[in-house]
């Protein structure tokens, strides 16, 4: 081993890497794990992970659920994960051409980035016209949702390359969630190919009933690299499926267009 990799390895601390390792265990779909459920998926002995777990639950990163005994994210994750995003530069720049957007249109608009095989929310511009609370499901700055059943998702999964693609999609677990939701490997798959051909994602009550959304990739346009998706949400009631593409898409499709481009600006004066 070179002297370099022996004080890279050395400096690493051990606690560290555990201790996040307990954290990064809780994911969408397990809120609530209980000290034999993170022993067995950080690997550690029951007794070393309670140990741990005392820990980040002491300094509030961990909360303990009472009826369940289990433990949940704490605040002080919250803190870290709204920080991070607060302190995104694309969200501040996307930020008026996504409240235009949703003025324009009388629609919900919104922007997300992918997390392994999840979307994380980084803005949101709600509208508050009739039959939008119907689809609102409780989603904030920060809420997170698997990607496979989601416009945005479909969209940032439909661009990474082919190895980055097939990691994320190991972490599927495909199940229902809405009338629509495609819960076959190979059907996503087509799906991804179209959208990566057309520039455009279309969830048409795959998520939950009623909801429908497109989405559009936003640009590094230095590089080409998708770095987040916007999306356009609305109530089947509001707008047909082929009015949401045919009359909206295009909008869409320029607004992201156009953060892209603030991107660019932004990187070529810094």
């Amino acid at each position: 081993m070179a002297a370099g990799e022996q004080t890279r390895n050395t400096a690493r601390s051990q606690s560290l890497e555990r201790g996040l390792a307990i954290l990064s265990a809780f994911r969408s779909g397990k809120p609530l794990l209980g000290v034999s459920d993170l022993s067995r998926e950080v690997g550690l002995s029951r007794s070393t992970t309670h140990r741990y777990i005392a820990t980040l639950a002491g300094l509030g990163y961990l909360e303990q659920d009472p009826p369940t005994r289990k433990y949940r994210l704490g605040p002080r994750v919250l803190d870290l994960g709204f920080s991070a995003i607060n302190s995104m530069d694309l969200r501040e720049l996307a930020a008026p051409h996504l409240q235009a957007l949703s003025d324009e249109t009388g629609h919900t608009v919104n922007m997300a980035v992918l997390d392994d095989a999840d979307i994380v929310y980084i803005e949101r511009c709600r509208t508050s016209q009739r039959g939008q609370r119907d689809i609102d499901l409780n989603l904030h700055i920060g809420s997170r949702l698997p990607a496979y059943c989601t416009s945005m998702g479909k969209v940032l999964l439909a661009h990474l390359e082919p190895a980055e693609q097939r990691a994320a999609l190991r972490q599927v677990r495909f199940a229902p969630r809405g009338p629509n939701t495609l819960t076959e490997k190979d059907e996503l798959l087509k799906e991804l190919a179209r959208v990566r051909t057309a520039g455009l994602a279309v969830n048409n009550e795959e998520l939950a009933y009623g909801l429908r959304s497109i989405a559009a990739p936003v640009r590094r346009q230095t590089t080409g690299e998708v770095v987040a998706a916007i999306n356009l949400a609305v109530h089947r009631s509001m707008v047909s499926l082929d009015q949401l593409v045919a009359h909206l898409g295009p909008m869409l499709k320029h607004t992201a267009e156009e953060i892209s481009a603030r991107i660019s600006y932004a990187q070529v004066r810094g």
